[in-house]
């Protein structure tokens, strides 16, 4: 697939990459396809994009990893965002892996629009699946509902961590972060990021609420996305599919396995 195969092609591997007080856990399908970085939801895991994957085939190179905390991935003394997305570029490096199309999903969008913003020259491009939508919503009253929220889930959070599909993280932190999330989703700063990628970037949007979300709160964030297409003629709309927020990996990853084959082919000679 043009500039972007890897010769010889890298075999298929599964293990830990050490990364500061931490190591996360990584799967590369290998081959020379161009390669396809995943990057998880606040709280999600790697079999998450499992339909994704099987829909695009073996003749890409798929790469997931678990966020600190997250999935088999171990724990840290840091969980910022910056530090999310200073991963990736552990992650790659670990891999050998020099130009990438990063597809995240909620928050995993954020780290990967931050990313391509930030790398133009590394990054094929850009999916981003119900996320990176800048909106102020956040507020004390919703910032209370988030602590609150996360309290209620740790009971159940704690029963699932055995089998390696929830964060080890208290509720305090998963709250932390989410609300950092937050303020980093603002329009005064996202909205420069997003003004600054110049690879191709879409986004694959889904319908109705989100988890802690109430009434119209998610179709409002989704609104904001037309000023931003409108400003920068790399980012566009590829999908809004019938799916919610939670659901869309699960029920409509046609849809992001297309707009993943779309910004692909926009970068063959």
């Amino acid at each position: 697939m043009g500039k972007n195969s890897v010769s010889p092609a890298p075999p298929k591997w599964t293990g830990m990459v050490p990364v500061g007080d931490t190591a996360l856990a990584v799967t590369d399908t290998g081959g020379p396809g161009i390669p396809v970085l995943y990057l998880n939801g606040h709280a999600g895991v790697q079999p998450q994009w499992r339909r994704v994957i099987a829909d695009l085939g073996t003749e890409w190179r798929h790469i997931t990893y678990d966020m600190r905390a997250r999935g088999r991935s171990k724990r840290s003394a840091d969980y910022s965002f910056e530090t999310n997305v200073r991963d990736v570029d552990a992650v790659l490096a670990a891999r050998g892996v020099e130009r990438a199309l990063l597809v995240g999903w909620s928050y995993g969008a954020f780290v990967a629009a931050h990313w391509v913003s930030r790398h133009p020259g590394r990054a094929v491009g850009a999916i981003l699946v119900e996320g990176a939508q800048p909106y102020d919503w956040l507020d004390e009253a919703l910032e209370k509902r988030i602590r609150k929220l996360w309290r209620r889930l740790s009971w159940f959070l704690l029963l699932l961590r055995p089998f390696g599909v929830a964060p080890r993280m208290t509720a305090e932190q998963l709250a932390n972060s989410n609300i950092e999330a937050g303020e980093i989703a603002r329009e005064r700063k996202l909205g420069p990021v997003l003004d600054n990628i110049t690879v191709p970037a879409r986004y694959v949007l889904a319908s109705g609420a989100s988890l802690g979300s109430k009434g119209d709160e998610q179709e409002r964030i989704r609104a904001s996305l037309p000023a931003v297409t409108a400003r920068n003629p790399n980012i566009k709309i590829s999908a809004k599919v019938s799916s919610n927020h939670g659901n869309i990996l699960r029920k409509d990853f046609r849809a992001v396995a297309a707009a993943i084959r779309e910004v692909a082919a926009l970068d063959r000679p």
